[in-house]
């Protein structure tokens, strides 16, 4: 087979570092790779949807508490980086790294919007030798069966005009031992020039690039590792339930477990699931499953598990205030400790301290919030009620005024102890003040 157009010339610019890089969706994924890509000495042009956002990073602002303002500054002064919302200059790249949202319908179907309008943006400026990688998460078959007819409308043909490659996204939000440079980067693509041409683009941003036999593989590997968060996620979901009514700790019960080395890795249970990947993923793949006549039922009762675990923390709030206060939710204050899904960052997607909000809410709860990493609660599909409420800033008498605090993030620049000395009750979904030595009977683990 002879070589598409220039094959070689644009590897030699990737090896050069004379290759362009565009990254559509500046967020979560994108910012961080745009970043690490700049600082391996690539020019790169990254392209969102969102002016305010572009405007922002052009001034050097970081629009994501976890990523320093400094690194952005950083790679504009070494015209390295810059923003656009332009999607007429997506000719201009070499390479095109896509990572935009890929979130569910109303009925958990796969809502492609943001990817396929990307791709016809692409199509719109297409030119022949460019690289196209998708790493938006999704079902196998999407970039062969989706993006490429789209980009294909373009008249240009994969393989024979342009590459086309998928390489999952692994960003982990706020984890300091992992950065995107130093998790490996599995890499399928759309023939063996394409491979060639995404293993040494992504080769020379990361510190090990897998490469795999095909896109549809390189898609499963991602949904695989979210399906297997969400189902282990469930199951000590699960057994929390089950050893709270037999009086057994579970975080206990990991910690010990987890000392055995070999056959056991540690899980841990929680408010519910938060975040883009694991209440979302898996749903992708049951979806298409359906296509092939499989029922996933393993991933369908694991999103069960996990959806209703909000629901178990309202009842043991519940429990908490009828036993220790005489109050009922209805006219209760409570305050929530942590609104974002994870610790220490600002990101509130599918985050389940919304639904346990809105679920007090309804009950006839006051409520309100204190978390560092989120100022305001920003507008969501599904939980629009609550959009703009402030946290609050915390004191022992402001404290002491809630009738219970429910711990839903663990962010390490809370100060726990005083939240422990001025509440009267504490929920603690998280497990967070046993780990760190305060035993009093008023906190309670849900």
């Amino acid at each position: 087979m002879a070589e598409g157009p220039n094959l070689a010339g644009l590897l030699e610019k990737i090896r050069s570092r004379d290759a362009v890089i565009g990254i559509v969706g500046l967020g979560y994924v994108g910012l961080p790779l745009a970043l690490a890509a700049a600082k391996k000495g690539f020019r790169v042009v990254g392209f969102d949807i969102n002016s305010g956002c572009v405007v922002e990073l052009n001034a050097g602002k970081t629009p994501l508490k976890h990523i320093p303002a400094d690194e952005i500054k950083a790679a504009i002064r070494a015209r390295l980086f810059e923003a656009t919302d332009e999607f007429s200059r997506l000719s201009e790249p070499d390479a095109i790294i896509v990572c935009v949202p890929t979130p569910l319908g109303q009925h958990r179907e796969p809502d492609l919007t943001f990817v396929e309008g990307t791709m016809e943006a692409i199509a719109k400026a297409l030119r022949p030798g460019q690289l196209i990688s998708l790493e938006s998460t999704t079902y196998p078959g999407t970039t062969s069966k989706i993006c490429r007819p789209i980009l294909e409308k373009s008249g240009l043909r994969s393989v024979r005009d342009f590459y086309l490659a998928y390489s999952p996204e692994r960003e982990d939000p706020g984890n300091l031992d992992f950065t995107t440079h130093s998790i490996p980067k599995v890499v399928g693509a759309d023939g063996p020039e394409a491979l060639r041409l995404a293993l040494a683009l992504y080769g020379s941003i990361a510190d090990r690039v897998v490469p795999v036999s095909s896109l549809e593989t390189a898609e499963a590997v991602k949904i695989s590792e979210n399906v297997f968060r969400a189902v282990n996620i469930a199951l000590v979901n699960e057994l929390k339930m089950v050893y709270f009514r037999m009086g057994v700790d579970i975080f206990e019960v990991i910690e010990a477990a987890k000392t055995k080395p070999f056959g056991f890795m540690p899980f841990y249970p929680g408010p519910g699931l938060g975040g883009h990947c694991i209440p979302i993923d898996p749903f992708y793949l049951s979806w298409k499953a359906r296509a092939y006549g499989v029922n996933t039922k393993f991933i369908e009762l694991a999103g069960e598990i996990n959806a209703d675990m909000p629901r178990w923390v309202i009842d043991r709030i519940a429990n908490v205030l009828n036993g220790r206060t005489r109050k009922s939710l209805s006219c209760a204050r409570i305050l929530i400790v942590g609104v974002a899904y994870k610790k220490n960052i600002g990101d509130v997607r599918e985050s389940p301290a919304l639904t346990i909000m809105q679920l007090l809410k309804e009950r006839g709860a006051e409520v309100e919030f204190h978390d560092p990493h989120v100022l305001a609660i920003p507008p969501t599909r599904d939980h629009s009620r609550l959009a703009g409420l402030r946290s609050i800033h915390l004191t022992p008498s402001i404290i002491a005024a809630y009738d219970i605090a429910v711990i839903i993030a663990d962010h390490d620049n809370v100060d726990w102890h005083m939240l422990v000395k001025s509440a009267p009750a504490i929920v603690d979904t998280r497990n967070v003040l046993k780990r760190l030595g305060f035993e009093e009977e008023k906190i309670v683990i849900a």
